[in-house]
């Protein structure tokens, strides 16, 4: 599939889950990361975003993994993909930052989760990482405000308290200030 999307002038982008632990197996090897990593990028995937899918990362498993597969990936071709189960996701996230990853994957409101580990909570929160770049002087180009509407929008129709410190903290500023 992959080389006929890529003939076909396709960009396909590579995951692979459970990079730091496995809900079957485990704790997951970062060796064993690189082997899949590798072989998506042989097969021609531009970029292979590596998912901590059950969220039990820490930044040092987080970084020592990153390190591993950047040995047969450049680490411009991955992307962290972070649940915050353990609440570990920002942390994990800023660790492998300064590992060189610049794309991130996340969810408003913090939405999605794994429906094969007991407790796994949803992908780290949009409003938390734009916070966090813009605590740091990264540009995102994302307007917070209107992002935490967004959340409070999709949050509404799904009935459901967004899992956003950031979102959650700025309604509470709106409602209070109204």
């Amino acid at each position: 599939m992959v080389e006929r999307a890529t003939a076909a002038g396709v960009l396909v982008r590579g995951y692979v889950s459970c990079v730091l632990g496995c809900p079957y197996e485990g704790e997951v090897a970062p060796e064993k990361v690189a082997e899949v990593a590798g072989e998506l990028a042989a097969m021609g995937c531009y970029e292979i975003s590596l998912g901590d899918t059950i969220g039990v990362g820490t930044p040092r498993k987080a970084v020592a993994m990153v390190e591993a597969v950047a040995r047969k990936v450049p680490v411009d071709r991955l992307a962290a993909h972070f649940h915050d189960t353990y609440g570990q996701a920002l942390a994990n996230l800023l660790a492998v930052m300064g590992a060189g990853i610049s794309v991130v994957d996340s969810a408003v409101g913090g939405l999605g989760g794994c429906p094969y580990a007991k407790g796994a909570t949803g992908n780290v929160a949009t409003e938390d990482v734009v916070y966090m770049l813009n605590g740091l002087g990264v540009d995102s180009g994302v307007d917070l405000g209107r992002l935490v509407e967004a959340t409070q929008f999709i949050c509404g129709v799904l009935g459901r308290p967004p899992a956003s410190r950031v979102a959650r903290t700025m309604m509470a500023h709106q409602a209070a200030a109204a």
